[in-house]
């Protein structure tokens, strides 16, 4: 059987915890036809949401801790409550989000087994290989997971989510774990939304313009603003965009800001250093334009254009805006 743990949003199941399942499902197969099943702790926002992700996945069954001391994030209860429902696991899986991360990496050492951070996929079944990003995304490694049972998080929107053939319908198990008093030590005991850090319309967007130091300076985005809003889509930037005060954080693509796997990346101005690349490389097209013909982004993308982005830009927003009416 293979275990995955899945995160909850009120939607039901987060997007990286279904990439995550798409993984466990294509592997289970691999491996035999495994069934895939999950754990879930703490209340569920959206139950019916979750099963029907569940569902759509091919899950066969969903273990529920349902203890109200969970209901507060905390690595080690929530990693006791998923070991107590690894007992006949060959794997444990979870995305690679800090939560994903630190409790995977908990199940690990109470397991006392392997662990592999970051996956993008299998090499081989036999003994089974994993391929991984390290480095923060530009070198990718080969890691061999021995032993009776292993644990492994999935690199964020390196998979994509994709249904089952045939969906289940998951039986649930609803179970109390056991947690002692050092589980419960440490936990989340208050959060706060802070004003104008939201990243998930960078993250779920279909299309980015992203903007690097070719923008020139602060008043330099309204062409690129243009070409989001004419798109549908977000805006990105690099690390030194946000280090010059130009644009805030929370609009930085890289490795020290969100990972993002749109249809379609355009990258204006932007060298394409190695933090940034950690962010980007999941797009699905990549389009380039800079005046460096020889930049890591131009060499990298699908298409590119070679020039400025102050000329370029206004010329496609032109073009957008005649055939949009």
């Amino acid at each position: 059987m293979i275990l995955v743990l899945v995160e909850t949003d009120a939607q039901g199941v987060t997007l990286t915890s279904r990439e995550a399942l798409s993984f466990a499902r294509t592997l289970a197969e691999r491996l035999g036809d495994q069934p895939v099943e999950a754990v879930a702790t703490g209340p569920l926002p959206h139950p019916d949401g979750v099963l029907d992700h569940l569902a759509e996945q091919g899950v066969t069954m969903l273990h529920h801790a349902d203890d109200e001391r969970l209901a507060a994030y905390g690595g080690a209860a929530w990693a006791a409550a998923v070991v107590d429902a690894a007992s006949s696991a060959r794997l444990v899986i979870g995305s690679g989000t800090p939560r994903g991360m630190e409790v995977l990496a908990h199940v690990a050492t109470r397991l006392d087994c392997l662990m592999a951070a970051n996956v993008i996929a299998v090499e081989e079944t036999d003994p089974l290989t994993v391929s991984r990003q390290v480095m923060g995304g530009g070198v990718f490694e080969r890691m061999r997971l021995g032993g009776e049972v292993a644990v492994i998080s999935v690199a964020g929107h390196a998979i994509d989510a994709v249904p089952a053939a045939r969906p289940s319908t998951p039986a649930v198990r609803t179970y109390a774990p056991t947690l002692t008093d050092a589980d419960l030590l440490t936990r989340v005991v208050r959060t706060e939304q802070a004003g104008g850090d939201d990243t998930s319309a960078l993250t779920g967007a279909k299309v980015v313009v992203g903007a690097g130091r070719g923008a020139g300076s602060a008043e330099g985005f309204d062409d690129l603003l243009e070409l989001k809003d004419l798109l549908g889509g977000a805006l990105g930037v690099s690390r030194v965009v946000t280090s010059l005060g130009w644009r805030p954080h929370h609009e930085q693509v890289g490795q020290t800001g969100s990972r993002i796997s749109p249809d379609l990346y355009i990258a204006c101005g932007i060298s394409g250093a190695i933090q940034h690349w950690a962010g980007c490389q999941s797009a699905r097209k990549i389009l380039a334009i800079n005046t460096d013909p020889d930049a890591p982004m131009v060499t990298k993308a699908h298409y590119a254009v070679i020039g400025d982005l102050h000329e370029i830009v206004p010329a496609i927003n032109a073009e957008l805006r005649r055939r949009l009416g």
